[in-house]
């Protein structure tokens, strides 16, 4: 059943958000098929400056980073979606991540601010990307300092449930 346009838009907007939110999801729990599911066979990523080439080695080089990595959190924000007819899309989404790192011993706190410039294509009804570029717009490194605001919010951080990788993240831990 055919929708009317501005219906078709809003759904497919939708999708395409949801793929970009699953990507994000992919990052923070270490599951590369969550992002790998959010490129076309063929496309292409260029991560500024990090890496260039095809999104299958890219996320090939993922599989190997993630599952081992800190703590990640990305928010996706100010996402523009410009629809080009019923199957390309111009698609524009600020990235704000937090990353817990450690180097030499020392662990430290990450906050950038990235924004991925997307061109998406629906192939076979599915909307996935077919070309990422990215841009790094500013990064700020902090001490790792975590008192759960000064014991306001825990006396005993031991007792927090706390994300974590794939498969021990308690989304994959859903009852059926």
């Amino acid at each position: 059943m055919a929708h009317p346009p501005e219906i078709q838009a809003l759904l497919d907007k939708q999708a395409i958000a949801e793929v970009l939110t699953r990507y994000t999801r992919g990052a923070d729990r270490g599951d590369a098929d969550l992002i790998a599911a959010a490129y076309h066979d063929d496309a292409t990523e260029d991560h500024g400056g990090t890496f260039k080439g095809s999104a299958a080695d890219y996320v090939a080089g993922l599989r190997k980073i993630l599952p081992r990595s800190g703590i990640m959190t990305h928010c996706g924000t100010n996402l523009l979606i410009e629809l080009d007819g019923p199957d390309r899309a111009l698609v524009e989404s600020y990235l704000l991540t937090f990353v817990r790192m450690k180097k030499d011993g020392e662990e430290f706190d990450t906050l950038t601010l990235a924004r991925a410039i997307d061109r998406f294509e629906k192939r076979n009804g599915e909307w996935k990307i077919a070309a990422r570029r990215l841009t790094w717009e500013w990064h700020h490194e902090m001490p790792m300092r975590e008192t759960w605001a000064r014991g306001l919010i825990t006396g005993d951080p031991a007792s927090l449930v706390r994300g974590a990788k794939k498969p021990h993240d308690i989304l994959y831990q859903v009852p059926a």
